[in-house]
């Protein structure tokens, strides 16, 4: 064995835990600091602590708050929908479109969305003036509005046929 290149061997050094406990074992150095040990690990004691490593625990709890907040935000954003009574003036529909349904007894959302939903897009094409684009734009209004617009489907007389 070479002289000058090995470092100090102890073999009494001593470790002290952060706990408290402390026990004697070889090492290269005369004291030894741990933060934890078997006496205070929670895998030993059976206990339910958090050990953090590093802030660890700390960016885990911040994106819990983040998910919580993003739930919050589109539990607000459901309730914040606009009600189905709103005029569809209000809601933003093009004049001429909203003359054509309003000739026809069409004055509100919640009119206009029974419509689609009893009798299909065919009743709305039946409405003179009211085509394709016509019925698209309106169906994207309220769609970004919130509220749950049927999807295209073909006439009733259609569907009894087949």
């Amino acid at each position: 064995m070479k002289e000058g290149i090995h470092p100090t061997w102890y073999s009494e050094a001593t470790v002290i835990c952060a706990c408290g406990n402390t026990w004697k074992t070889g090492a290269t150095k005369a004291e030894i600091r741990t933060d934890i040990c078997s006496k205070c690990h929670p895998f030993y004691t059976g206990e339910q602590r958090i050990v953090d490593t590093e802030g660890q625990v700390d960016r885990f709890m911040k994106r819990l708050q983040v998910r919580d907040q993003i739930r919050e935000e589109a539990v607000q954003r459901e309730t914040s929908k606009t009600p189905p009574q709103l005029p569809l003036a209000e809601a933003g529909v093009n004049k001429r479109y909203l003359a054509i349904l309003e000739e026809n007894g069409i004055t509100n959302v919640e009119q206009f969305l029974n419509k689609l939903r009893d009798d299909g897009d065919a009743s709305i094409f039946e409405l003179q003036g009211m085509g394709r684009k016509a019925l698209s734009d309106i169906k994207k209004l309220l769609r970004n509005r919130g509220y749950e617009v049927p999807t295209s489907s073909a006439a009733p007389e259609a569907a009894a046929e087949e």
